[in-house]
């Protein structure tokens, strides 16, 4: 069994000043694990909130390739927790073991693209525009620009990913990439998992010689609010419910000093069926949708929540279909009691609405999650039934049948912002129905063809966000390396000499950026 100290991670040091004691839980039997961690109390917020402040000048200075050297040292630090590491995991999340092997390598692998990130130094968003001393009527300064960490960032960990978002997460990498020391709040539903990513990020850090508190990391419950509100903390990262979300942005805008939240928070996520394809692939499409709806228990923020189709005899066969299969999911332990409870909620508030029907499931009862299939009348979306837009944490969609096109575009049109929104189509279907597109852009963050919305790819191109509610800030990302943006903000000087620029703006860039200058305009393109 993993040695388990449950003491606050403090400008490189731990500390339990507090007298809260707290307790994990195996996820399968709600037992107390033998492990006791101790609440952070209001003056270790704000010493971790200050040795993050401490920290962050000596780390945003450090040469892009040290801080690269430090994100590949923990991502071998991730790769080196053993099996004992992944039992510990799964007993507290109740997620299988291939699971965790894969989220553990997609922890690291993501540690390891914004390493890449830092060496190739695209981050810095160099640009440059030369003095002009011969410009009529006026001259022009010499003007060059690049990007900055914005200071100490919270993150807060999630509870559906206790790797890939939470201690070592996506918000923590993008933020130590960014220059940026964390300060993390523990999420309390694997409070043990955290415990050992942060020791692996401890001892990356040691290795590597970064300032203490680069990273540090609190237990508790409320101390959440006080993070926000330091002074110190200058962003937040955060993935989780709307209303815990909508709170951390409140607190924020409330500060002397408000700051930005990149908050992932609501998405249902709407899956269109078009139908062309139906009548194609409607039994195989059925198979393939039920298997997203229940992957992993439907705790995903990309889970279909909403089933759109046009009036057919396509479609009502499909409804047959998917119904049959969904019948017979087996239910499914979720991460934790709290979790369950809310999905039991949902899951009766759909039942109670006299107009959604239950289509398939059985009776929501006991310690597991029972997947669920409903119909509801396209009266609800058309009118904008909040119901209908919220989301329903696990196994569960909902179908809604449309009289034609031109009712499909009144639905989409009152659909809130979504993490993303999946077109099942032939060929024929896009040509037909290819005004969606211009409509879908402004709903949601990516676009799917013929795929479904579980699972999210870590690279340049990913987009993880959306408008509102499916995140607090839609121009930004959670996943993928657009998201050290959240993270950096621009400095531009003028007239400035060459030995005092940063190294990303200096005429002889050792980075080996070659800028080529055009000279009618003084512009500058960058070739990486």
């Amino acid at each position: 069994m993993p040695h388990i100290l449950g003491h606050n991670y403090i400008g490189g040091t731990r500390s339990a000043a507090g007298t809260l004691a707290l307790h994990s839980h195996d996820a399968h039997t709600s037992e107390a694990l033998p492990y006791v961690f101790i609440q952070a109390n209001a003056a270790e917020v704000d010493a971790a909130a200050q040795a993050a402040a401490a920290a962050y000048p000596a780390f945003r200075n450090l040469p892009a390739s040290r801080r690269a050297d430090f994100l590949d040292a923990i991502a071998t630090q991730l790769d080196a927790l053993g099996d004992d590491f992944v039992a510990l995991v799964t007993r507290e999340t109740a997620l299988p073991n291939a699971r965790i092997q894969g989220e553990r390598a997609r922890t690291s692998g993501q540690m390891r693209l914004f390493a890449q990130v830092l060496r190739r130094g695209d981050f810095y968003g160099a640009r440059i525009d030369r003095a002009l001393p011969e410009r009529q009527p006026l001259p022009r300064v010499d003007l060059r620009q690049y990007r900055i960490g914005v200071g100490p960032v919270a993150v807060f960990g999630a509870s559906n990913f206790p790797l890939a978002f939470s201690t070592a997460g996506g918000d923590t990498a993008a933020a130590l990439a960014a220059g940026c020391p964390v300060v993390f709040k523990a999420h309390s539903g694997h409070m043990a998992t955290a415990e050992q990513v942060a020791d692996a990020i401890i001892r990356a850090a040691e290795q590597t010689d970064m300032p203490k508190g680069v990273f540090n990391m609190i237990y508790g419950a409320g101390v959440g609010e006080q993070l926000v509100k330091h002074p110190a903390i200058q962003a937040v990262g955060f993935t989780g419910s709307l209303k815990g979300g909508r709170a951390l942005c409140d607190m924020a805008a409330a500060r002397p000093q408000p700051i930005p939240v990149f908050a992932e928070m609501s998405s249902i996520n709407p899956v269109l069926l078009l139908p062309e394809a139906l009548q194609v692939r409607g039994e195989k499409i059925a198979s393939e949708l039920t298997a997203s709806v229940v992957q992993g228990c439907g705790q995903f923020c990309t889970n279909p929540g909403l089933v759109i189709g046009l009036h057919s005899s396509e479609f009502s066969a499909f409804i047959e279909q998917l119904s049959a299969q969904m019948a017979e999911q087996p239910a499914q332990t979720m991460l934790n009691a709290g979790t369950l409870a809310s999905y039991a909620k949902g899951v009766q508030a759909l039942h109670a609405h006299p107009q959604i029907k239950h289509l398939a499931g059985r009776e929501q009862q006991g310690n597991q999650a029972q997947p669920q299939l409903f119909q509801a009348d396209v009266s609800l979306l058309l009118k904008g039934d909040p119901l209908l837009q919220e989301e329903v944490f696990g196994p569960t969609t909902v179908l809604v049948e449309v009289a034609d096109q031109a009712q499909l575009l009144q639905a989409l049109q009152g659909l809130h912002g979504q993490l993303t929104a999946t077109l099942i189509a032939e060929p024929g279907d896009l040509n037909a129905y290819a005004m969606l597109l211009p409509l879908l852009e402004q709903k949601v963050g990516r676009i799917l063809f013929n795929g479904y919305p579980t699972g999210v790819e870590v690279c340049d191109a990913m987009v993880h966000g959306g408008p509102y509610p499916a995140t607090s800030d839609a121009r930004g990302t959670s996943v993928g390396t657009l998201a050290i943006e959240r993270f950096l903000r621009p400095v531009c000087y003028q007239n400035c000499a060459d030995e005092l620029l940063p190294e990303a703006l200096q005429n002889a860039n050792p980075l080996g950026i070659e800028r080529l200058v055009d000279g009618r305009k003084g512009r500058v393109a960058i070739n990486l």
